[in-house]
């Protein structure tokens, strides 16, 4: 499973994608967010928050019940405003 991260996530994680071996439990995307707050402080702190993240799975956004299944690709960054 690839997972990117854009603009502050990225800087708060400290890279702009990691690869995860996907584990069956991760029914939703909750489920990925809850185990990737485990992994660093950086991830923690990026999620800590998911009201100012959107989430998008296989270029779709997507909300955090949404289902994944092995081989999804799952981008995290911030909303876009215009301006």
């Amino acid at each position: 499973m690839k997972i990117r991260y854009f603009a502050w996530l990225r800087e708060h994680i400290g890279a702009s994608s990691e690869t995860l071996s996907f584990d069956p439990s991760w029914v939703s995307v909750a489920d990925l967010v809850a185990e990737l707050k485990t992994k660093s402080d950086g991830h923690a702190k990026a999620l800590s928050d998911m009201t100012l993240v959107r989430v998008a799975v296989n270029y779709d956004y997507v909300d955090l019940d949404h289902t994944l299944s092995d081989g999804d690709e799952v981008a995290f960054f911030p909303p876009v405003t215009g301006g």
